[in-house]
């Protein structure tokens, strides 16, 4: 089965809409081989798209590899008449000012694109007391304070934890960022639920450092969840993610903006050195640093989701004079097996760990492999599975390998512990040698601290931290139609011929930044077909075609036999939608409410129709390998395209059909393709979008709408930064001039007529304004999330230009209202 499908291939069964009749069997389609595959085309399809994107993995980290080499080849180029003594630095210079653009781009993937608020640091203290030093200190260590503390970052969105503050001039600055699941008074020490070897905070407290300690979001569902659906549930980072990832942000990049806002306040203010200027409230910590002071060395270091956090801090902010890394490095290239909240768009094409240290360089980097979080999630619920775990060292060594041997004694050391070590003495002492110089002896702990005030509800602190990136999410979404309107400003509207030449860049930005760009076919289609029958009307071939090794698409033809010589007739491309499969749309003894056998009708019209299979089909299994192509920059409609690609030119081969008159009709899911391969594949002449029309960005981010995909099993629905570029309107603009129509029933539950009426207004004043209003249709009908096969056949038959036999008497169901 795998040898005989050893390629990406289109299989196509010609069948027909009649009772069949027995017939002596013709022989294979001409100018194809006999085909003899048997199975499952769907799940081989699946499997196939997931191998493809497993050897892609493999093979990325040798490009990356490749890719890194190359610019250094191009330094060493450039500075092939310096004198060797000075060449060093140089080589340092020009790679600081190319990672600069590096650094841009990896702050879009993770989302750190906000301007953050001039930061200014609260003390919190407990309800009913005064504002002073005494009521806000929560806990004391030998020669040091600790503070409850909150800071500002933007748009309501605000850090949390806890400030330590030395007795005497402090020797650096650093923010110990601890793992999702910890807090940060388990990190210094002051309650239990942390062994004392790995309060890695309490460390630098005890060393005299200025140590900012951020609380994070935790792994669990506590706030999580739609309380109406909770039969749906996935973790509060995972709700993030699906809500931010639309709107071109991350939980990751959250919290990097969190731990920048935190640095931003630590690197304008200094401590005094006498511990009474301590208490002068309200001036304590917050004073800013007087003119000529020496400027205070700056690190970032943290455990498990923390340490991610601050390698992504450190790579992005060159302030950061030190980065610690523990437990978090050796997992980059298996970031799909890894929670979704892990999940960033296209960071594997630019970004694997041995890049992202090297955007560090010079600057000191310690990682440590020692002890990793471990962490479960399934897809029980309705939430995406992933897991953490502590790599082999082999794998922690061959990424390390890959750094080392580019970057030759550079300022950076893997550590090699025990597996419950964390930032222990020794990776502490390294680190603050590459912060603040000289460490004598390896740190210790020192005496345990205590709590002398009211510690803060952790349970609270983080509902706080959710509720605000979710609220921000929100007024990303409904701020993104002016966004969009403001990224559409360059578009041409004074005459059609303007508008597609200057909308080719939007094409293209769609193209790459949002769906992927999959190479065209490597291999020739070498089309194999078997024959399966003839009925009255039709006959039917399966067909397979090659495009690239080892994934499969295939679906359903239905061609006319009165074709008479020469004619040649046009193709409407049937999509079913989530689940569903060719037979749904084009077998004759399938009685699908959603699709009525519309396939079938059209054929019995005198259309040739063919019904692809699309990959959206297995569950969680096609939903992981979208997880599996989105670190590439690729998505599952990436393959989408070039299938429909390989599909539309073998068809426009094909003596009965006119490659001029090609359409494309999908419901649901098959509606969702119809606003985007269209797009891509220039071979449609038109586009139908039944049952799945709407506002989209609601659809996919708002936390109040019962139809919104944040509380559902489809955690593949999410696409990276559309939000701010392509909402349905804006897609169809991309499909103009050619016309467009979308199908509606009153009673679909994808979303309300509401939605659905406001976004097609955009859609249709824009053909209207550029004088194509006669192109462009919306046919409401009473009925639910099904084919109406009323309006929508009419249209096809207008625009691909067809009259074919009469009209057959009636709809579907229900009533039609079309709004031309």
């Amino acid at each position: 089965m795998k040898a005989a499908l050893s390629s990406l291939t289109v299989v196509v069964a010609v069948l027909s809409c009649a009772p069949a009749r027995p017939w002596a069997a013709p022989p294979a389609l001409p100018g194809s081989e006999p085909l003899a595959e048997p199975g499952d085309l769907a799940a081989e399809m699946v499997g196939g798209i997931d191998r493809y994107l497993e050897r892609e993995l493999a093979a990325g980290p040798a490009r990356r590899w490749e890719a890194t080499a190359r610019v250094l080849e191009e330094i060493e180029a450039e500075l092939g008449g310096q004198p060797e003594a000075s060449r060093s630095g140089l080589r340092m210079e020009r790679w600081l000012e190319r990672s600069e653009t590096n650094r841009v781009r990896l702050g879009h993937l993770l989302g750190v694109v906000d301007v953050r608020e001039p930061v200014s640091m609260r003390f919190l203290a407990p309800v009913g007391t005064n504002a002073s030093p005494d009521s806000v200190e929560v806990g004391r260590g030998p020669g040091y304070r600790i503070y409850a503390v909150v800071w500002n970052v933007f748009r309501g969105v605000e850090g949390e934890g806890l400030l330590v503050v030395p007795e005497g001039e402090p020797k650096a600055d650093v923010i110990a960022v601890p793992d999702c699941d910890g807090t940060p008074e388990q990190a210094l020490g002051l309650v239990a639920g942390v062994p004392v070897e790995q309060q890695f905070a309490r460390r630098f407290a005890t060393m005299g450092y200025r140590v900012l300690v951020p609380a994070l979001i935790d792994r669990g569902e506590r706030f999580a969840g739609n309380p109406g659906v909770r039969a749906v549930r996935h973790s509060q980072r995972e709700t993030l993610w699906r809500a931010s990832y639309e709107m071109g942000r991350t939980p990751l990049g959250y919290e990097v903006q969190k731990i920048l806002a935190a640095a931003d306040w630590l690197a304008a203010t200094r401590t005094a050195g006498p511990r009474t200027n301590l208490m002068d409230w309200p001036g304590v910590l917050a004073r800013v640093r007087e003119p000529g002071r020496r400027r205070q060395e700056l690190g970032v270091v943290g455990y498990g989701e923390g340490a991610l956090l601050a390698f992504y801090a450190g790579a992005l902010d060159r302030r950061f004079l030190a980065v610690g890394v523990c437990g978090a490095f050796g997992l980059g290239w298996r970031v799909a097996e890894q929670p979704i909240y892990r999940n960033v768009w296209s960071l594997l094409d630019g970004f694997s760990e041995a890049e992202l240290a090297a955007l560090i360089q010079p600057r000191g980097l310690v990682i440590e492999w020692g002890r990793y979080p471990e962490a479960v999630h399934t897809d029980e619920h309705g939430g995406a599975p992933g897991r953490l775990w502590r790599p082999a060292l082999a794998e922690f060594e061959a990424e390390a390998k890959r750094f080392t041997d580019q970057w030759p004694g550079a300022g950076v050391e893997f550590v090699r512990r025990g597996p419950e070590s964390v930032c222990d003495g020794s990776t502490t002492q390294r680190f603050c040698e590459r912060l603040a110089g000289t460490v004598r002896g390896e740190p210790r702990l020192g005496a345990q601290p205590e709590a002398v005030g009211t510690l803060p509800d952790p349970v609270a602190r983080v509902r706080r931290q959710y509720l605000q990136v979710l609220e921000d999410t929100q007024w990303l979404m409904r701020e993104s139609e002016y966004t969009r309107r403001e990224f559409w400003k360059q578009a041409d509207r004074s005459t059609v011929a303007k508008f597609v030449a200057s909308a080719e860049s939007y094409r293209d930005l769609f193209y790459r930044q949002v769906v992927g760009v999959l190479p065209p076919a490597s291999l020739p289609p070498r089309p194999r077909s078997r024959f399966l029958y003839e009925t009255n009307g039709y006959r039917g071939y399966e067909v397979v075609l090659d495009v690239h090794r080892d994934v499969i698409a295939f679906g359903i033809l239905l061609v006319p036999t009165d074709l008479r010589a020469g004619e040649r007739r046009p193709v409407v491309v049937c999509q079913h939608g989530l689940e569903g499969r060719p037979r749904d749309v084009a077998d004759p003894s399938v009685e699908n409410p959603a699709y009525h056998r519309y396939a079938c009708r059209l054929a019995e019209r005198g259309f040739v129709t063919f019904s692809p299979q699309n990959p959206y089909i297995g569950r969680t299994r096609f939903r992981q390998v979208q997880r599996k192509a989105q670190p590439l920059g690729l998505t599952l409609w990436s393959f989408m395209v070039r299938q429909h690609e390989a599909i539309t030119d073998w068809l426009a081969r094909q003596p009965f059909v006119d490659p001029e008159r090609m359409g494309f009709y999908g419901l649901s899911y098959g509606g969702k393709t119809a606003m985007r391969v269209p797009v891509l594949v220039g071979r449609y002449g038109l586009s139908i979008c039944s049952a799945d029309y709407n506002e989209w960005i609601w659809k996919n981010v708002s936390a109040r709408a019962p139809y919104s995909y944040l509380w559902t099993s489809e955690y593949d629905m999410a696409e990276f930064n559309l939000g701010n570029t392509f909402n349905y309107a804006e897609l169809s603009w991309l499909i103009f001039p050619r016309p467009f129509m979308v199908e509606r029933g009153h009673d679909d539950g994808v979303a309300p007529d509401e939605w659905v009426a406001y976004e097609f207004a955009k859609t249709r004043r824009h053909y209207v304004k550029l004088g194509m209003g006669d192109r462009v249709e919306i046919e409401f009908f009473d009925g639910p999330h099904t084919i109406h096969g009323q309006g929508t056949f009419d249209f096809l038959h207008r625009h691909l230009r067809f009259g074919g036999p009469a009209r057959e008497a009636g709809a579907l169901d229900g009533s039609a209202g079309r709004v031309p």
